[in-house]
C-alpha cells in the first residue's frame, strides 16, 4: 500500500496527490455500490425461488437503500479526506453531521421498506398456507413504522445535538394542551384503535348502519377515517370516532340468508290449501340450496281480504348476495309451478258488491201492494 501511495506520489506530485485519491475513493465507492446491486439481484432471485415472506422482504428491502448507504460512506470519507488536506471547516461538518443523520435516513428508510414488504407478504396467499387478517396486519404495520420513524426523529435529534430528554418532558406538558384542542383528532385515532382491537368490521367486508345511511364496501381503515365504497361506486369518508357513537350491521358475516315470502291463493282453492303447503315444504326439503338444519317452515298463515295466505320462512346456504336472488328466484318459481299443478291459482286483490235490492225494484213492490190484487 505504502508503495502504491509513493508511486502515486511519482506521478501526480506531492500537491495533486490528494485529488488522485479523491479519485480512486469514488471510483472504488461506484464499483462497490455496483457488486452490492448485482449481489442483491441475485440475492433476490435466489429469494422468489422460496416461499418465506420473509427472505423476500428482505431482498426487496435492500435496493437501493444499501447503494445510497455505500455512496454516503464514500463520499463522506472523499470529505473528510479532503478537509484534512485544505483545512476546509465546511466539509469537516460535512464530513461528520450529513453522514451521522444520513446513515440514520438510510436505515430507517430499510426499515420502513422491510416492515413494508413483510406487511404485504404476510397477507399474500402465495407465501402463508393461511394468510393473516388484513385488517391485523395493516394495524401491526402501521405501528411499526410510526415507531420505526419516531424513534429515527430522537436518534437524528441527538446527533443533532439537542436534548432529547428535554424535548420529551416538553412534549409532555405540550401533550394536554394539544389533547384539549384535537380532542376530535384524537378521538378518531382512539376510534381507529378499537377498530383493530374489537375487529366489527374488516377490509373487503360489506356494512350498514341502521342509525345513518352507511352502506358498502369497507376498502381502507386508517387512524382517522376509514373508507367505505357505497354501491353505486362513490367513496364515503367517514371518521372513526363515529363508530365508537352508532351501531353497525356486518353482513358479510351473515351463517346464512333467509327467505320469507308470503303467497295466496284464491278463496275457492281453499280446499287445496293443505295440499299445496304440503308439496311446497317437501320441495324446500329436497332443494340441494336449502339449509335445512336452519329453521324451516311452511304454514297456512291468514285469511286475507282477497286471498287465503300461506307463508314460507326458510335460509339458503349460500350468504352470497348474487346467488342468493337467484335461489330465491328458483324456489319461487317452484311455487307457481304446485299451486298450478294441483289445478290452483295466486290470488289478486278484488272486490264484490252484494246489493240486497234495486230502489226502483222495492218503489213497484210497495205501489203493487198498495193497489191490492190484478182484477179485485
Amino acid at each position: 500500500m505504502e508503495s502504491a501511495k509513493a508511486f502515486l506520489r511519482s506521478l501526480v506530485g506531492d500537491d495533486r496527490f490528494w485529488i488522485a485519491e479523491i479519485f480512486f475513493i469514488v471510483l472504488f465507492t461506484a464499483l462497490a455500490s455496483w457488486l452490492v446491486g448485482r449481489f442483491i439481484l441475485q440475492l433476490q432471485a435466489r429469494a422468489e425461488r422460496t416461499v418465506n415472506p420473509w427472505d423476500d422482504a428482505l431482498a426487496n428491502s435492500m435496493n437501493p437503500p444499501a447503494s445510497i448507504l455505500i455512496w454516503l460512506l464514500g463520499l463522506s470519507f472523499a470529505a473528510s479526506r479532503t478537509a484534512a488536506t485544505t483545512g476546509s471547516e465546511l466539509l469537516t461538518w460535512l464530513a461528520d453531521k450529513p453522514r451521522a443523520v444520513g446513515f440514520v435516513v438510510v436505515i430507517t428508510w430499510f426499515g420502513l421498506r422491510f416492515a413494508k414488504e413483510v406487511e404485504r407478504n404476510l397477507a399474500d396467499p402465495r407465501y402463508m398456507r393461511k394468510p393473516i387478517d388484513a385488517t391485523t396486519v395493516r394495524a401491526i404495520g402501521k405501528l411499526v413504522r410510526a415507531s420505526i420513524m419516531i424513534t429515527a426523529a430522537l436518534v437524528i435529534m441527538q446527533r443533532l445535538g439537542y436534548s432529547v430528554s428535554g424535548v420529551l418532558a416538553m412534549g409532555g406538558i405540550g401533550g394536554l394542551a394539544i389533547g384539549f384542542a384535537a380532542k376530535d383528532l384524537l378521538a378518531n385515532f382512539f376510534g381507529g384503535l378499537m377498530i383493530y382491537l374489537d375487529r366489527p368490521f374488516k377490509v373487503g367486508d360489506w356494512v350498514r348502519s341502521p342509525d345513518q345511511e352507511i352502506e358498502g364496501t369497507v376498502e381502507d381503515i386508517g387512524w382517522r377515517l376509514t373508507r367505505i365504497r357505497t354501491f353505486d361506486k362513490r367513496p364515503l369518508y367517514i371518521p372513526n370516532g363515529t363508530f365508537t357513537q352508532i351501531s353497525v350491521e356486518n353482513p358479510s358475516r351473515m351463517l346464512n340468508r333467509r327467505i320469507y315470502e308470503t303467497i295466496g291463493i284464491r278463496y275457492e282453492d281453499a280446499h287445496l290449501m293443505e295440499t299445496v303447503v304440503g308439496e311446497v315444504r317437501r320441495m324446500l326439503e329436497q332443494h340441494p340450496e336449502i339449509d335445512t338444519n336452519q329453521t324451516l317452515i311452511v304454514n297456512f298463515n291468514s285469511f286475507a281480504p282477497s286471498s287465503l295466505d300461506f307463508f314460507i320462512y326458510t335460509f339458503t346456504k349460500t350468504t352470497e348476495w348474487v346467488r342468493y336472488h337467484e335461489i330465491k328466484q328458483d324456489v319461487l318459481l317452484k311455487i307457481l309451478k304446485i299451486i298450478e299443478a294441483q289445478g290452483a291459482s295466486c290470488a289478486f286483490p278484488t272486490s264484490t258488491l252484494h246489493i240486497s235490492e234495486l230502489p226502483e225494484l222495492a218503489i213497484a213492490d210497495r205501489s203493487a201492494g198498495a193497489r191490492g190484487p190484478v182484477g179485485a
